[in-house]
C-alpha cells in the first residue's frame, strides 16, 4: 500500500509458519490484487494452509510472496523492492507470536492472532 506522500507501508508477521518460510520475522509489502508476473514458468506457488499461497523462484529458491486465496491480494517481502528509501514499517501481525528474541523500535499498530483471523478470515 502506497500513501499520498509515496511512502509505501511495510508490515511484519510474526507467525510461525512466516517465520520459518523467512528464517525470521517475515518483512513485506502489500501489492494489492493487480499483480502479473514475467516468468511465470519459473514460480512454484505452495499452497501453505487453506487461505494462502507462498511462491518461490524454481531456479534459486527466492521468496516471492504471499497470495491471500480468498481475496486475490498478494503480499511481496521488502527486499525485493527497490524502493527501500520509500518504506515505512506501520503494522506488525501475529504480534503474541512474536519470539523474545528481537524487537523493532518504531511505533506500529499491532495485531494478534485472534485480532488477525477476525478482520481477515472469511
Amino acid at each position: 500500500m502506497k500513501s499520498s506522500s509515496g511512502t509505501l507501508h511495510a508490515e511484519v508477521c510474526h507467525c510461525g509458519m512466516c517465520r520459518k518460510w523467512s528464517g525470521g520475522p517475515y518483512l513485506a509489502v502489500a501489492a494489492g490484487t493487480e499483480v502479473t508476473f514475467s516468468g511465470e514458468e519459473w514460480i512454484t506457488r505452495y499452497s501453505s494452509s487453506d487461505w494462502g499461497e507462498r511462491g518461490f523462484c524454481k531456479n534459486c529458491g527466492t521468496h516471492l510472496f504471499y497470495h491471500l486465496k480468498p481475496t486475490g491480494q498478494y503480499i511481496v517481502p521488502a527486499g525485493l523492492l527497490d524502493q527501500e528509501q520509500q518504506l515505512e514499517l506501520t503494522q506488525q501481525i501475529f504480534i503474541d507470536k512474536k519470539p523474545t528474541y528481537y524487537a523493532f523500535s518504531n511505533e506500529t499498530q499491532n495485531l494478534t492472532e485472534e485480532e488477525v483471523f477476525a478482520q481477515y478470515a472469511p
